[in-house]
């Protein structure tokens, strides 16, 4: 079967590899999958650059988080044949690949409402922004919510999620055309970083109040620039540092004007507590059920352009979700 491989860290166009690799066979308690659409990441840009929290041995694939198609159950994992089911590859082989194995225990039904592609971006930026404006943030109906890269994977799955608690939900993007994805995603006001004021505008906004929860996967100017429009008690979620620059919290400043700064890694919750983790999925099976939220998907593209895709979602210039569709015109028969 063909799978992207990583053999040295770098710039993903450079180090990923598009090669024949043997077939999977599932050992106890696995399940061969067929990939019917992966994801793209930001952290398999950062898996690529070595950057990451986590550092598989090489080579390895990237690709965090699939849909795919049950082909085969190993000894002890009990799946039906052709089911369609979300999951997450466990590293060194990850999703960029034709077949991938995945533990049985860890995946879960795909929603019918959602589309291969769109069931695919679901699971990590649905979760993330569900634990981290409920469960850490814990935004009200009425309340303002400022999310950064409101275009963005991340930051359109905190766009829907917002919306859908009854949150007012100010969006910040770079550059008109990112702007007009923001609007159609339902936020109520949007700001471009490249020409508005974000602190004036938001304050002007609210009152003078500021925002009550800001929702930041960008961290840099993005996090200096919260600081500034965050309302009394109001709440930072840091979600990841998409700009390359990790803040450093003045906490005398936090202190004086009595927010909290939340940090949120979503994925402890798998170890920490996965039942919340599988809460979760039914709670947005459900919302996907009703059309409250479906994942913007900026692009699919082949398998064969597995590796451009990720370098785009590292240099900023997507919105939504790129998912890559192995078996998509493209693709080498």
């Amino acid at each position: 079967m063909k799978a992207w491989r990583v053999h040295e860290n770098g710039e993903p166009r450079e180090v990923m590899r598009l090669e024949e690799v043997p077939d999977p066979q599932p050992g106890p308690g696995q399940l061969l999958l067929r990939v019917r659409a992966a994801d793209v990441n930001f952290p398999d840009a950062l898996l690529c650059r070595g950057e990451y929290q986590v550092r598989p041995p090489f080579p390895f694939t990237p690709g965090v988080e699939i849909c795919g198609e049950v082909l085969e159950a190993g000894e002890g994992a009990s799946a039906e044949a052709g089911a369609r089911v979300l999951a997450q590859p466990p590293l060194p082989d990850g999703g960029f690949a034709e077949r991938v194995l995945v533990d049985a225990a860890a995946v879960r039904p795909a929603p019918d409402a959602l589309d291969d592609a769109e069931a695919a971006a679901l699971h990590i930026g649905y979760q993330t922004g569900w634990f981290g404006l409920h469960r850490r943030a814990r935004l009200q109906a009425g309340e303002t919510l400022l999310v950064h890269a409101a275009s963005g994977g991340v930051g359109s799955a905190a766009v829907q999620l917002g919306k859908a608690t009854g949150a007012r939900v100010i969006g910040v993007v770079g550059g008109s055309g990112k702007a007009a994805v923001a609007r159609e995603l339902g936020c109520d006001l949007v700001l471009d970083r490249r020409t508005d004021d974000i602190v004036a505008a938001v304050k002007e906004a609210t009152g003078g109040r500021g925002a009550d929860v800001v929702y930041d996967p960008v961290g840099g100017d993005a996090y200096a620039k919260s600081v500034k429009c965050v309302a009394f008690e109001g709440r930072i979620v840091v979600v990841g540092f998409a700009s390359g620059a990790v803040p450093t919290p003045g906490l005398n400043h936090a202190l004086v004007k009595n927010y909290t700064i939340l940090g949120l890694h979503w994925g402890l919750y798998n170890t920490k507590d996965p039942a919340a983790v599988d809460a979760c999925h039914e709670e947005l099976a459900k919302l996907a059920a009703q059309g409250v939220i479906k994942p913007l998907i900026g692009g699919r593209v082949p398998l064969s352009g597995a590796a451009e895709a990720v370098q785009r979602v590292f240099d900023g210039t997507t919105t939504g979700r790129l998912v890559v569709v192995p078996g998509l015109e493209g693709d080498a028969a």
